[in-house]
């Protein structure tokens, strides 16, 4: 009973901080700064015992970072997740996606929808359930455990890197660093039944292109030949023609091997013998799914396009935004360059938005390592852990900065479907693995 108890307060906090749209921007003039004020307030409130025990410091004005004293002055453990969400409107969702609504279908199976559910507030809130919970049993760590809270991560914003900053200049370097990223999922390699644990030990670089071609307007009833909007498009085309080569990265080869050993045959044959294979796996991977395509090579998307102000004039600026993911054994610089050769026309203007290179790898043998596979199996027995590079981005990668073992791992199951609503509509996670996610941290934090 004090275990039911203690979910469903878990799920009521959970779909109370839901309700506050904390909704990020890249114009921080268009943000809603009230929003997080009041998300901070209700936090406090809803979880006394942290904000009694814990010292806390607002970092970049926003982004919250305690500091739970442990006994003794080793090197401390980092535990991060953030509370700003992407935009989102009415429109498409089934629920309201600040609405917080538990909806029980057709198997029985509860889940709580609303925009920040998955990504990230349902993390955020697992760790602070088990922070006070076992204050309330009055667990003390050994060492120092941090809880780094970002306000602007889904604008890849710098409450994070502030936070390194402060933490260098204390001469603070983390043992171990636990953020959202991979979770345990299915039917991602064939062959393999059960479910896998994919844990980001590293992840791509992020990098936006601005291209633009300046050209003569005037009326559109007397069009160039080549209008500005024609050369960008002939540009996208050509990029778009000339994808960027694949590969395996080494931890994709660890991947495959650990995974492969539990596959069915002929799988496990095949996944056992790379030295033979790794080139029809190569090929097999770039067909599978929209994942191991873009786990095998840096990827491009036109995010954004635009042209004239009026329907009747000739643009006298084109303008188009591809986001890259740049995979881990390439650089920005490699990609502005593929980019260049790929569009062959010197009147589009190539500016680069935002560049981050891709992170570290970090490591995947000794303690910290060994801690997070054991607690994942803990909560998950059934899944395979394994180590991947996480596709998208996370505030931890400036914490590689500082320490040597950063790990992206959001403790939830999350099918295809349920992976789909992230960044888009009809977002939710089913309350039970919302309480494996409590679990998942209440386990780790003994380890810490």
């Amino acid at each position: 009973m004090a275990t039911d108890s203690r979910h469903k307060a878990a799920i009521s906090n959970l779909a109370t901080l839901v309700k506050i749209p904390t909704v990020s921007r890249l114009d921080n003039d268009g943000t809603d700064w009230n929003q997080f004020t009041k998300f901070r307030a209700k936090l406090r409130e809803l979880y006394p015992e942290c904000h009694k025990a814990l010292d806390l410091e607002l970092v970049d004005n926003s982004t919250l970072l305690f500091r739970w004293r442990g006994k003794s002055d080793g090197q401390p453990a980092v535990l991060m997740a953030h509370y700003d969400v992407v935009p989102a409107t009415v429109e498409g969702w089934e629920h309201p996606p600040f609405g917080a609504t538990l909806v029980k279908d057709e198997n029985g199976v509860e889940s709580l929808w609303g925009r920040g559910t998955l990504d990230d507030k349902g993390s955020l809130v697992c760790v602070l359930e088990a922070v006070e919970h076992a204050l309330g049993k009055g667990f003390r760590p050994q060492n120092d455990v941090y809880l780094s809270f970002g306000h602007d991560e889904e604008v890849a914003g710098t409450g994070a890197s502030s936070v390194v900053e402060l933490l260098k200049s204390r001469n603070i370097t983390p043992w171990i660093v636990v953020d959202e990223g991979g979770a345990v999922v299915e039917g991602i390699f064939p062959g393999v039944d059960r479910p896998i644990a994919v844990v980001g030990v590293s992840e791509k670089g992020i990098l936006s292109l601005r291209l633009t071609v300046l050209q003569q307007g005037g009326h559109a009833s007397a069009p160039p030949k080549n209008a500005a909007t024609i050369r960008l498009a002939r540009a996208l085309l050509r990029l778009n023609s000339k994808p960027f080569p694949k590969s395996f990265v080494p931890t994709n080869l660890e991947m495959i091997r650990t995974v492969g050993k539990e596959a069915k045959q002929p799988f496990k044959w095949v996944f056992g013998n790379l030295w033979l294979t790794k080139l029809p796996l190569l090929a097999l991977f770039g067909k599978l799914s929209d994942e191991t395509r873009a786990m095998i090579r840096t990827t491009q998307v036109v995010s954004q396009l635009s042209g004239a102000q009026a329907a009747n004039a000739i643009p006298e600026k084109a303008e188009a935004v591809v986001n890259i993911r740049i995979a881990i054994d390439s650089s920005v610089s490699s990609v502005v360059e593929h980019v260049r050769k790929a569009i062959r026309d010197p009147l589009v203007q190539i500016e680069t938005v935002h560049p981050t290179e891709p992170s570290p790898v970090s490591e995947t043998s000794g303690r910290a390592w060994e801690i997070i596979k054991s607690t994942i199996s803990k909560v998950y027995p059934r899944a395979i852990v394994t180590p991947y590079v996480m596709l998208g981005a996370s505030d931890s990668r400036h914490f590689a900065q500082i320490s040597n073992h950063v790990y992206r791992f959001s403790p939830f199951e999350m099918s295809a479907v349920e992976r789909g609503t992230l960044h888009a509509k009809n977002e939710r996670i089913r309350v039970e693995t919302f309480w494996n996610g409590i679990r998942f941290y209440d386990e780790l934090l003994l380890e810490l």
